[in-house]
């Protein structure tokens, strides 16, 4: 092992400079120079204060456009009898975000700046391409959910999408952290429309608890439809850009270990409002259209608003209205700054909130192309902007197991992480995970390639999964048995956590992977690929009618 790993380390890998000072949230500052202990309650929130933002940011704006769709889709057409699904991915929600959380406060660089390094120009190549167009076309459904909220306004669309892009440009472009920080709260803030409209309208308590606690599926439903709008569920609220976008959010707000358990707080209260919302969205759907002909029979999001104005009240049409447009604002802002972020890395691009556009040139150029071409293309007349929504939601259940594999791969890492790795219980875990994102994966692939897939396919992928992830197991635990490690893999000095950082990232030893995973690596990398090619064509097939 190398003397990284079993000694303190203080240099900093950061690749910008600007990465490094005092901590600038929007609700207080912490001096760089500010070591002291935090004694009492008052001291700690005060901290806490200060810490918040990356946790709140990147899962409120998970709760984007294509999660109002997804989610009141569910509500109006089955009920709440899909409930259960939002307390499923609490655990891979954190698992996920938490290991960039420490990847982020440790390593002090960003993941694609990772992969690139420690898995060679490949695979940081292929991942980077993959986020870009994955990124590039969900910024256009934030877009798209702007425009369905402006139209129920009965504001103009051109000017009023027009004015939103300039408005998130200016958020990210004043060269101070701390004020676009503030302004994305403020939107988080406005997330919590939806919680009023709840109560609006008037959903059963009673069953909204039995069904978020009890799985079930909807009576009467084809299974492939509705296993299709799960795995769209997941699609919507694990997405890799998250990954990506929260790391090197970290790292810019210059978080360190010593405020890792802040983080993981500021991550908890994110995941509260995220299940809060869409769980919100699950029942005020299904009460406002129980009973009436629309009930089964999803639009989009601005039909969801027109049948709370008519049916709730007119109230409750413009606060989900209002709530659709603040989501995708914070939606557009993250997704693209996971981007800008992820080709500074990349490219050695100065890439920082901290500077002005006149400082990082390109960092702000990525940005605002990604926000200008989005926004143009929604205001195209006759773009297919519902299949580029069902088209993104799609290639984010194809892409998202490769993201996972190098995040689980990293996390395992000791030259990168040393006392941070990853436990076995949670590589176990994980790994799981992996393999039923991965099984998901194949199942919505396949859906889109042949649009009439029946339940006897996708129960049949599914329970080759499933036997696969329990032969894996079981091999796993008898190798375990047989040979059993001649130490603990654990057995780490946990003691120099606060204190320990990754070293200059060019002092590191790249890992050679071995031959076992270079080929499972090479094998879904190439199912990926071929995957989303498939799936692209196919969504073109569509869009010029064939």
């Amino acid at each position: 092992m190398t003397s990284n790993v079993n000694t303190p380390q203080k240099v900093s890998a950061a690749l910008d400079s600007a990465h490094v000072g005092d901590i600038q949230g929007a609700l207080g500052t912490i001096r760089m120079d500010d070591e002291g202990p935090r004694v009492g309650v008052s001291a700690k929130m005060r901290t806490l204060l200060a810490i918040v933002g990356p946790g709140l940011i990147v899962m409120v704006g998970d709760n984007d456009a294509g999660a109002f769709s997804t989610y009141t889709q569910a509500g109006q057409n089955y009920g709440t009898r899909l409930l259960w699904t939002l307390l499923l991915l609490v655990p891979v929600l954190y698992v996920n975000q938490e290991m960039v959380l420490r990847l982020g406060a440790v390593a002090g660089v960003g993941h694609a700046r990772l992969i690139l390094e420690r898995f060679g120009k490949f695979w940081g190549a292929f991942s980077v391409i993959d986020l870009f167009l994955l990124n590039a076309l969900t910024i256009v459904t934030e877009f798209i959910g702007i425009s369905l909220g402006l139209q129920y306004l009965g504001i103009p669309k051109v000017p009023g999408v027009l004015v939103a892009a300039l408005v998130v440009l200016a958020a990210a472009s004043t060269g101070s952290f701390q004020r676009f920080e503030r302004v994305c709260l403020t939107l988080v803030a406005g997330s919590l429309l939806l919680v009023p409209i709840f109560f609006l309208a008037h959903p059963g308590f009673g069953q909204l608890t039995h069904d978020f606690l009890v799985p079930g599926m909807p009576g009467g439903a084809s299974l492939s439809t509705v296993m299709l709008l799960i795995i769209g569920i997941v699609g919507t609220t694990v997405a890799p850009w998250q990954l990506f976008f929260q790391q090197s959010y970290i790292i810019d707000k210059r978080i360190t270990p010593r405020f890792m358990n802040y983080e993981k707080a500021d991550l908890w209260i994110g995941m509260a409002i995220v299940i809060v919302g869409g769980g919100a969205m699950f029942a005020f759907a299904t009460a406002t259209f129980a009973g009436h002909p629309e009930a089964g029979n999803f639009t989009d999001a601005a039909g969801v608003a027109q049948g709370l104005g008519k049916y709730v009240s007119k109230t409750a049409g413009v606060l989900f209205a209002i709530a659709l447009i603040d989501a995708s604002i914070i939606g557009a802002a993250a997704v693209g700054l996971s981007t800008s972020y992820a080709l500074g890395d990349v490219l050695g691009l100065k890439h920082s909130l901290h500077r002005k556009p006149s400082e990082a040139k390109g960092f702000y150029a990525v940005f605002a192309g990604l926000l200008l071409v989005a926004a143009t293309i929604v205001l195209i007349p006759g773009s297919p902007l519902g299949l580029l929504t069902e088209g993104v939601q799609t290639l984010a259940g194809v892409l998202l197991p490769s993201a996972t594999v190098f995040l689980l791969l990293l996390c395992n890492d000791r030259e990168v992480l040393g006392p941070w790795v990853n436990s076995l219980r949670l590589n176990v875990f994980t790994s799981a995970v992996v393999a039923v994102l991965v099984t998901l994966s194949i199942v919505l692939t396949a859906s889109v390639l042949f649009p009439s897939i029946g339940s006897a396919a996708i129960l049949t992928i599914l329970g080759t999964g499933a036997g696969i992830l329990l032969v894996g197991g079981v091999v796993f635990g008898v190798n375990r048995l047989r040979h059993p490690p001649a130490t603990d893999p654990d057995a780490v000095d946990r003691s120099l956590r606060p204190t320990w950082r990754m070293p200059p990232i060019a002092m590191l030893t790249r890992p050679q992977l071995s031959t076992g995973r270079r080929i499972g690596l090479t094998v879904l990398r190439t199912y990926l690929l071929v995957a989303m090619i498939m799936v692209i064509i196919r969504i073109v097939q569509l869009a010029l009618g064939h």
